[in-house]
């Protein structure tokens, strides 16, 4: 699909293990968007020299002190991950970058920063999110089981017997690999928790902004999920 003319975002939100990173994966390939994945910024970062930190609002945050929290499944401090963000957000639209986000904004404080910088380079009504939604239970289940392959990250959810020894991508070929702690039940309920307390109430404030909010059943197969999304927005067929 060619690339639209009229600068776009997408922002997906849902608990973790809702698709989101499947469902932006596809969303960029088949609208030529740049996948802006949060979870990949802080790891890049976390990749770092131990001891480097960032002075942000006159205080420092530590990438040894930040990798720690999103080790154990809660949320990164707000101010150091919209730090990353916005920078980034900036370096892709100078490159003239459509974007689908995936787990970003995660709070109120990162939305009430990052939501206004989006509308000022996007443009509001160019701008549609999209919340995944999906039981407790399925967002245990699908995090518990799930292998992530090291080249492209895609998700295999190893819950069949034919996945349960798979060790290599079948999309690309590359090594499939755990988590470690941070796709066991233990963190994957404190990821919940802190998605219904910090996350959520995030959809209060894009209502308060105007902004259309879609809601998509992500219980289903990735491709009924993925053409539901496709038709809840809108503004993708009309014209450049």
């Amino acid at each position: 699909m060619k690339k639209s003319k009229i600068p776009r975002v997408i922002i997906l939100i849902g608990p973790p293990g809702s698709g989101k990173g499947t469902q932006a994966s596809l969303l960029a390939e088949k609208l030529n968007f740049y996948y802006f994945e949060t979870s990949k910024v802080l790891e890049e970062e976390f990749q770092r020299e131990k001891e480097k930190y960032y002075s942000i609002e006159g205080k420092k945050y530590f990438l040894k002190k930040e990798k720690k929290l999103w080790l154990t499944g809660k949320l990164c401090s707000p101010p150091f991950v919209t730090f990353l963000v916005k920078k980034k957000i900036k370096e892709l639209f100078k490159e003239k970058k459509n974007l689908v986000l995936s787990g970003s904004p995660r709070t109120l404080y990162e939305g009430e920063r990052i939501v206004p910088l989006l509308e000022k380079l996007y443009g509001r009504k160019n701008i549609i999110v999209v919340l995944l939604e999906q039981p407790e239970k399925i967002t245990i289940l699908r995090n518990t089981k799930r292998k992530i392959c090291q080249l492209m990250r895609h998700p295999i959810l190893s819950t069949k017997k034919e996945f349960l020894k798979l060790k290599y991508c079948p999309l690309d070929g590359s090594r499939l690999m755990k988590r470690g702690s941070l796709d066991k039940a233990e963190t994957i309920k404190i990821r919940l928790k802190e998605y219904k307390e910090r996350t959520f109430p995030l959809l209060e404030y894009f209502k308060k902004r105007k902004i259309k909010i879609k809601k998509v059943n992500a219980v289903p197969s990735p491709a009924i999920v993925f053409a539901n999304i496709l038709r809840s927005i809108k503004w993708l067929k009309s014209k450049p």
